[in-house]
């Protein structure tokens, strides 16, 4: 019976040895925690035996983890946001500063008040179409343009975009060169998201391009290719990367959105876009969307 007693109280004394040893170490956990700053990349360790204990330090550290996780995407949003602001900022300050400019110009030559309400004129259409762009993006990435496929003609939007840009293309000294091994291709699209894809690229081979227009495909495909201006060449793996600008300096104007609302649109339409520099020549290539049952 003595041998019995003797044998519980150690038993129980090495419980209460154990459940102390637990609590100081849970104390010192607690207090490595309260220390430690919110950014820091602490994993904590159990000195302490048995299954128990490590699955809380495990449960503890993975609980870390995602608040790290989670700290480092709201960092990366905010930056990602006053990135956005600033591209915006920039890009509807200047065609509004030229228009106002022109403007305070017009009080001093009243003779040539028609010449400058044509150039205010055409700043501010050139504001309409990025507020425009801007606004698509948004409602593309926030899922609130939703896309009504059919099977359709590829080319005849095409040529519908190519007499809207006529007049410019006019201006630029651009005459665009088709080349199609037949007209009667189809394509499985949305007919607005196809005449904005079509459109979109049109203008960034105005605005970026180097001059000239090269338009080809067959029943998968349609390129644009265009020469680049001396010393610019933009990089392919981010062309359709949003607010990206193959020239730096973003004196060519636009929002950086084109193309990446290309991409949006293709992709959401079960095709794909791509670029490639060949030699001193852009290509961008449209992987036609076809029916989801072909």
């Amino acid at each position: 019976m003595l041998l019995v007693l003797i044998l519980a109280l150690a038993a129980l004394a090495a419980a209460i040895l154990r459940l102390w040893s637990y609590r100081v170490q849970l104390l010192e956990m607690a207090r490595i925690l309260e220390e430690t700053p919110a950014e820091s990349n602490l994993r904590l360790t159990v000195r302490m035996p048995g299954p128990a204990p490590r699955r809380l330090c495990q449960a503890v550290n993975a609980r870390l983890e995602e608040g790290r996780q989670l700290r480092l995407e709201t960092r990366n949003r905010e930056q990602e946001l006053k990135y956005t602001m600033a591209c915006i900022s920039h890009d509807i300050r200047t065609p509004l500063a030229g228009a106002m400019g022109y403007l305070q110009l017009m009080e001093g030559a009243p003779d040539r008040q028609g010449e400058y309400l044509g150039i205010v004129q055409k700043r501010l259409e050139e504001l309409e179409a990025l507020l425009e762009e801007l606004f698509l993006y948004t409602r593309l990435q926030g899922g609130s343009l939703p896309l009504e496929c059919r099977e359709m003609a590829a080319l005849p939007p095409l040529w519908e975009a190519l007499a809207e840009f006529y007049p410019q293309l006019e201006a630029a000294g651009v005459e665009p060169e088709l080349r199609f091994d037949r007209e009667n291709i189809t394509v499985w699209a949305s007919p607005p998201a196809l005449d904005r894809v079509y459109r979109n690229l049109i203008a960034n081979a105005l605005r970026h391009g180097g001059g000239g227009l090269v338009i080809s495909g067959g029943d998968r495909e349609i390129w644009f290719s265009n020469p680049l201006p001396p010393g610019t060449r933009p990089d392919p793996a981010h062309l359709f990367d949003r607010f990206y600008q193959g020239n730096p300096s973003r004196t060519k104007g636009g929002a950086g959105l084109g193309l990446s609302i290309v991409r949006e649109l293709m992709e959401r339409m079960g095709g794909q876009v791509s670029a490639e520099i060949t030699g001193d020549t852009l290509r961008i290539k449209l992987s036609l969307p076809q029916h989801p049952k072909g």
